[in-house]
């Protein structure tokens, strides 16, 4: 069971690594690499899609091995992440549109919140149940 459970978790890490890889790729190449060539874009584009995609379906098959305790822990923690980032990810980029932020709101800081929110409540989580 835990060799399994070892097997999901670096299946996930691959595709996880392979998804930010793709994703710098397609971020910098157009502008570092291969000077804004628009098939060589699309290509990484899709191509991070596509990691993208894998990498959820690996974060799938890992829940799908938990218990009903993990599956519940995640989940709520999960749930609180997502309407989380909603509420405040709309209200960032309310303070952008209306100008009260100096700064544009960017969706790497909404990322950010996104990682750091559902990381404090799978912790919070987990001291709860256990």
């Amino acid at each position: 069971m835990k060799e399994e459970r070892k097997k999901h978790l670096r299946n996930l890490g691959v595709w996880t690594w392979s998804w930010v890889a793709s994703l710098a790729l397609a971020t910098f190449g157009p502008k570092f690499i291969w000077d804004d060539h628009l098939a060589l874009t699309t290509f990484a584009i899709i191509t991070n899609l596509v990691n993208g995609v894998l990498m959820i379906l690996a974060n799938r098959k890992l829940f799908n091995h938990y218990d009903e305790l993990e599956r519940k822990i995640h989940l709520e923690s999960l749930a609180l992440s997502l309407g989380l980032t909603v509420v405040v990810g709309l209200s960032y980029s309310l303070l952008d549109q209306t100008n009260l932020i100096s700064f544009d709101a960017e969706i790497g800081n909404l990322v950010l919140f996104v990682g750091v929110t559902y990381l404090i409540t799978l912790l919070i989580n987990r001291k709860r149940y256990q």
